[in-house]
Parts: structure tokens; C-alpha cells; sequence
């Protein structure tokens, strides 16, 4: 049996690691948002918005699972774990390169309400490179490799679509979104193949072999399934938006959507390291540790994803100021979204546990979430338009939608693993409230002032927001695990965790 202490201090050090990623990710990404916003536009962002929309869709569709299944199929096969690798990669490539030339074929997938023109067309070969760089890192994953994933995500690309999303604005102004995007992909890929190529090599003597591939691809069904719907129901709402409104409206809710996806990266940031304890604890039968896991992974998850909502929705006009005065109309939406990130952290990490023990449950809770999420934004929308609204509130529905569906789905996955693993696997803890209760009574306070002093709002009180959850949370909620989280963070070389610590 795996020892209580072993895998929370390997889900501890492994978490410091990716803390640290998030850090330097949100970041990484603030500029990005800046530049897009300011330089680009909310009709251009709208554009790039909706395209990215289908090609990321495509590219999670084209790794078949592989990013948190590629882990179980390693621990499965008693073939050498290189050909497995290698296996997943060239099912990937196939994937990609269908996925790709259907895109070619019919562009007005990713741009459903403007024109095509431009480098529009060459935006779907991308996705050869997003699905090997996904597949490539959760194979360094099942390695305990972490750096390679905090290096690749969270400093490589977004700097990087920083950076050239700066530069093309100079030479390519409206293809300048599409082209940064493309180029931060690229340097993702590399960055995640040179550590994948040092730690696996290139297989001696191997052949993809057709018979292996499709029943790899075919296991994977239900995970790809889950990745997709995961997916879809942080994008989906993206996508009605540009089906039914102008790509100006798009723009501004999509960097609502952006500021508020930033929470949303610290569960995926510590998929690298929970995917591999987990499917280790499964191997010797261990439901305990698994729900030991879960509880703890999650409750870390949503208290830091808590005090982030509260920084980004109760100064919410001064954050979506920043990015540019025409996107204060997100202000409402921005909040409704990072609410819904914190009502969905203890689903998605349940959820990284019933991918391996209840996969066909699993994926039936998803399917119903996204049909009732989809039902709902529509429902919204129109009723919002009957009833002569604001175009502005109108364009909230979906993010209201998306936050009571995301909700009801982590409560039925919570409740799920709970009877599968004979154990609790909540990380409610009371002071959570407490410690919201008072960072909403000192950041309201800030937003009393006069406008002229909108500055004290991001500058003074932010900080305060931040201190005073936290000092509660320290004082009533940590235990000695959780501080545990906030030691010393680990040097580069000591990201790659060995397989024996779990």
C-alpha cells in the first residue's frame, strides 16, 4: 500500500513545481492580453477567438486521450515503453494531419460569422504541432518530469505569442493574432520534444504497427471523449457567442474568458504529477490513497483559485480596464466565469481519477453537462433578447450557464468517486468562507473610492484581497501539508521527481 505520507509529499513537491509554472505563466500571459487588446482590437481578438475555438477542439480530438491515458497504457503494456511512446505519437500525427486537411477543406468552421481572407486558411496547420507537444509532455509526465511541462506551457509558449503577437503587429496587423499563435505553438513543440527525445531516444528497429494503433486509439475513446468535453464546456460558450453575435462582442467576452481562465490553469497544472500518483496507487488497489489524493490536490485547487476570483471579480472594471476601456462591458461576464472556475475544481480533479475507474460514467456526466450548459446558453440568450436587454447582458448568459452546469457536474462527479473509492473525496473546509467573507469586506472598500483613484484599486488593493484570504486560510484552514506546498520551491533539475517517490 502506498504511504499516506509518500504520495502527498510527491503531489507536494511536485505541486511547488507547478505553483511556481503558474506564476511564471500568469505572467507570461498578462502582456499577451495587453497586446492583444490594445493593439488588435475587440474585432480582430473576436476573429482569432472563434478559429482558435475549432482548432484547439481539433487538436485534443487528434491525441485520442493520449494526454492522460498515454500514463495507463505505459503501466499496461509489457511492450518497451519507447514503441509505446512512439505508438502514441504517430497515432497523434495521423490524427492531426486529418484534422488539418479537414479544416483546409472547410475554413468557415473557424470563422463562421467573417469573411476568409488573408493567412486564414493556413491557421489548421498548427495542429500537428499542439497535439505531439501534448502527447510528448504526458509521456515525460508518467517520467514525474515536470520541468519539461512548466518549461514548455508556462514560460516557452506564452512569452512567446507574447513577444511575436508584439512584433507581427508591425508587419501583419491582421494576421498578426493567427501568426503569434502559430509561433508559440511551434516553440512549445520544441521545447517539449528536445527533453522527450532525451529521455525516451528514437526507437531502434521500430515500425508503426496498425493493429497496435487502433487499439490504442480505440481504449482511448473515452478519455479522448472526456478531454473533448471538458473542453467544450470552457469553449462552447465562445462559440454560440460568435454564432449569434457580431466579433466585437466576441472579443470582449473572450477576455473575460482569458482573465478567467488563468485560475482554471492551476488544475492543469498539476495533471502532470496527479495523473501519474494516481494510476500508481490503482496499480496496487490502494482506493484509499487515491481519495487521500484527490481531497488534498483539490482543496489546494480551489483555495488558491478562490482568492484569485475574488482579485479578478471584485475590482472586475479595473482588471478589464487594463486590458483596454472598450472591455470594460466583460466586467460582468468576467465574474460569472471565475465563479464557475472555482464551483468546477473539485469535479475536474475527481475527474482525473474516474478517467481510470469509471470512464463510461465519467463521460456520461460530461455529455449531460455540455447538453444542459448548451440548452441553457441559448435559453438565456433569447429570453435575455425577448425581453429587450442589453446586448452586453445578453452576451453574459453563457457564462451564467456555464457556472450553474459546472457546478451541478462537480457535485455528481464528487458524489461518483466517492461511492466508487468507499471514501470521501470532498475538499470543502469551512474557513474557505471565512477567508472570502473577509477579502470581499476589504476589497469592497476599495471600490468605494472616487474613480480618480481607480489605480489604489489594482495597486493597493490586490495585494490587500490576497493578504487577507490568505492570512485567514493560514490560520484556520492549512494543516501541515498544505504548508508544506509553500516550502521551498525546487530548483530546476529537482522538477523531474523519480518514480520510486510514489
Amino acid at each position: 500500500m502506498t504511504e499516506p505520507k509518500e504520495d502527498i509529499d510527491a503531489l507536494t513537491k511536485g505541486g511547488r513545481t507547478n505553483i511556481a509554472g503558474f506564476v511564471l505563466r500568469l505572467a507570461a500571459r498578462i502582456p499577451f492580453l495587453f497586446i492583444a487588446g490594445r493593439i488588435y482590437g475587440p474585432d480582430l481578438v473576436g476573429r482569432f477567438a472563434i478559429a482558435v475555438v475549432v482548432v484547439e477542439l481539433a487538436a485534443l480530438v487528434a491525441t485520442l486521450g493520449l494526454k492522460r491515458g498515454l500514463a495507463q497504457a505505459l503501466v499496461d503494456s509489457d511492450q518497451p515503453q519507447v514503441e509505446v511512446v512512439w505508438n502514441a505519437m504517430a497515432v497523434a500525427f495521423l490524427a492531426a494531419v486529418a484534422a488539418s486537411a479537414f479544416l483546409w477543406l472547410f475554413p468557415e468552421i473557424m470563422y463562421p460569422n467573417s469573411a476568409i481572407c488573408g493567412l486564414d486558411r493556413y491557421l489548421p496547420c498548427v495542429i500537428v504541432a499542439v497535439a505531439w507537444s501534448d502527447v510528448s509532455l504526458a509521456a515525460l509526465a508518467f517520467r514525474h518530469d515536470v520541468k519539461a511541462t512548466v518549461t514548455a506551457r508556462a514560460v516557452v509558449e506564452p512569452w512567446t505569442i507574447s513577444v511575436a503577437a508584439w512584433a507581427f503587429s508591425f508587419v501583419a496587423h491582421r494576421d498578426g493574432l493567427v501568426l503569434s499563435y502559430c509561433t508559440s505553438m511551434t516553440a512549445a513543440l520544441i521545447a517539449s520534444l528536445v527533453p522527450f527525445l532525451r529521455t525516451y531516444g528514437l526507437p531502434r528497429g521500430w515500425q508503426p504497427r496498425i493493429a497496435p494503433l487502433l487499439t490504442l486509439a480505440r481504449k482511448n475513446v473515452p478519455l479522448a471523449g472526456a478531454d473533448a468535453l471538458e473542453w467544450g464546456t470552457r469553449n462552447v460558450d465562445r462559440f454560440i457567442l460568435g454564432v449569434l453575435f457580431a466579433p466585437k462582442i466576441v472579443g470582449i467576452y473572450y477576455m473575460a474568458q482569458q482573465v478567467a481562465s488563468l485560475p482554471q490553469k492551476l488544475k492543469t497544472s498539476f495533471d502532470p504529477i496527479l495523473g501519474p500518483v494516481i494510476t500508481q496507487s490503482l496499480a496496487i488497489g490502494d482506493k484509499a490513497a487515491i481519495a487521500r489524493q484527490v481531497r488534498q490536490v483539490a482543496f489546494w485547487i480551489i483555495a488558491a483559485q478562490g482568492g484569485l476570483a475574488l482579485m479578478g471579480s471584485i475590482p472586475g472594471k479595473a482588471v478589464m480596464g487594463v486590458v483596454g476601456p472598450q472591455f470594460v462591458a466583460g466586467t460582468a461576464a468576467l465574474a460569472f466565469l471565475l465563479i464557475a472556475e472555482v464551483l468546477a475544481s473539485s469535479g475536474a480533479v475527481s475527474e482525473s481519477a474516474l478517467v481510470y475507474v469509471a470512464r463510461h460514467r465519467n463521460l456520461a456526466i460530461s455529455i449531460l453537462t455540455l447538453a444542459f450548459q448548451i440548452g441553457l446558453s441559448f435559453a438565456l440568450i433569447f429570453a435575455m433578447r425577448w425581453l429587450g436587454w442589453p446586448t452586453n447582458w445578453q452576451a453574459a448568459g453563457p457564462a451564467v450557464a456555464l457556472m450553474i452546469s459546472l457546478g451541478a457536474m462537480s457535485v455528481a462527479k464528487m458524489r461518483l468517486l466517492s461511492v466508487i473509492l468507499k471514501a470521501p473525496v470532498s475538499p470543502w473546509r469551512w474557513p474557505l468562507v471565512w477567508a472570502a467573507l473577509a477579502a470581499i469586506a476589504i476589497g469592497t472598500g476599495f471600490t468605494l473610492l472616487p474613480h480618480d483613484y481607480e489605480w489604489a484599486e489594482l495597486l493597493i488593493g490586490e495585494p490587500a484581497i490576497a493578504a487577507t484570504y490568505l492570512f485567514v486560510l493560514w490560520r484556520y484552514a492549512f494543516g501541515p501539508a498544505d504548508r508544506a506546498l509553500f516550502g521551498t520551491m525546487p530548483r530546476a533539475e529537482e522538477a523531474t521527481l523519480p518514480l520510486s517517490a510514489v
